[in-house]
């Protein structure tokens, strides 16, 4: 049960941090709202999670079969066994969430910066709200042709 609320409230979190990107008008306090409120949110459940589990303050509920997560085993075999957990998938998520959402963060205050619109920032926000890295690997490709202009000047 406390991992499913983990989880959901790091979803919640994160889903009310990406509208506001998306939505809201483009402020200090919204961009500041973002940052503390939905990043360092993140980046501190993470950090409680990751220090409960490795010091075995809590429970990672493994799968049955998956055998104990050693900390000290940073193989597959041994990440598995974490991921194979409650948990483990919970931290991990919480780390993608609160990373996936600080990139977007910069994209959007990079893109602003760039003169792009925001209907045009909305595509590569998305895909980086759904896979990360993708979204940002599009939007370094697509802000380079502006970036060297604005170098130049």
């Amino acid at each position: 049960m406390l991992w499913d609320s983990l989880f959901s409230l790091t979803n919640a979190v994160a889903v009310v941090a990406w509208a506001l990107l998306l939505f809201a008008p483009r402020r200090p306090l919204t961009y500041s709202a973002i940052l503390y409120a939905g990043v360092g949110l993140l980046c501190l459940a993470y950090a409680a999670m990751l220090v409960a589990l490795l010091s075995g303050q809590v429970d990672a509920g493994p799968v049955a079969g998956a055998g104990q997560f050693d900390p000290a085993d940073y193989s597959i075999e041994g990440l598995r066994k974490l991921f194979l957990s409650d948990g483990g998938l919970v931290t991990g998520w919480t780390h993608y969430l609160a990373f996936d959402l600080f990139v977007g963060l910069w994209i959007a205050r990079d893109a602003d910066g760039k003169g792009f619109s925001r209907l045009a920032q909305a595509p590569i926000l998305l895909l980086t709200f759904l896979a990360g890295p993708l979204g940002l690997l599009i939007w370094l490709a697509a802000r380079e042709r502006r970036a060297r202009v604005a170098a130049r000047r």
